[in-house]
């Protein structure tokens, strides 16, 4: 019997990283109920899994914080590069222990912070803003590959994707620069969904992922490489190699 075997896919760990290392739009939601969703003034997860958030010095959220530690939960959106109609590709939600860092702590920690994501609302940090870390107890990734929960250290241990910080701007440039790529790719469709709007998805060293938006629903396919890349140079072979006989997995 022939199985239906999963092509080859990031790692969950791997995928998590991704999504923090991209920065995409974040909530906090305390875990007890008494504030809606709060939009941080920015966010950073740190590759341990931790999260630098900067609130207002006068949210009720920092309070809280100040005196004891509260549970909370971080969720951080990973948003296609391109304008679908179901933007959001894939969450990471981090839950664990917030508190608030005392003056000292908060500027070591947008200095850290500063490393790795120069803004400039980190100079509002002692100025109006508070800072506030949350410590992971576990982690979900959520995206078309599934649903998957981790452990901190594991997080801690992968790494982003080697393309994720090109990828939006390789993307929206296949999208408007290069429909015929688009087009070369979408004959390997199955069938069905054929008559769909073929949009470029998402990209890792395992492969390319596009979005078919049918009439009825959203279809998300995975479109494998021969090999993991690591290179631009590698990646062009494998798009060049996908023209003309991909490897298909569908999704939804």
């Amino acid at each position: 019997m022939t199985q239906n075997r999963r092509p080859p896919a990031p790692h969950p760990a791997e995928r998590a990283r991704t999504i923090a290392a991209r920065g995409g739009r974040a909530a906090l939601l305390p875990s007890d109920g008494t504030e809606d969703r709060v939009v941080p003034v920015l966010h950073h997860v740190h590759a341990r899994g931790e999260a630098t958030v900067l609130l207002p010095d006068g949210h009720p959220l920092v309070a809280a914080a100040r005196g004891a530690e509260v549970t909370a939960m971080l969720e951080v959106a990973d948003h296609a590069p391109v304008a679908l109609r179901e933007p959001v590709r894939g969450l990471l939600w981090i839950t664990g222990w917030l508190r608030a860092l005392e003056p000292r702590e908060a500027r070591e920690a947008a200095v850290e912070v500063a490393e790795h994501r120069p803004d400039p609302r980190l100079l509002d940090v002692g100025h109006g803003t508070s800072v506030l870390r949350l410590v992971p107890a576990s982690l979900v990734v959520a995206d078309a590959e599934g649903t998957s929960s981790l452990r901190p250290e594991h997080f801690a241990q992968a790494d982003p994707d080697p393309f994720c910080a090109h990828e939006d701007h390789w993307l929206r440039h296949l999208e408007l620069s290069h429909r015929d790529v688009v087009g070369l790719l979408s004959q390997h469709l199955p069938e069905e969904l054929r008559g769909g709007h073929v949009r470029p998805l998402g990209l890792d060293r395992f492969g390319l992922r596009l979005r078919v938006e049918a009439a009825d629903a959203d279809h998300d396919v995975r479109i494998s490489f021969s090999r993991p890349v690591r290179t631009a140079q590698e990646l062009s072979v494998e798009l060049r190699r996908l023209m003309g006989c991909p490897f298909l997995a569908r999704r939804g």
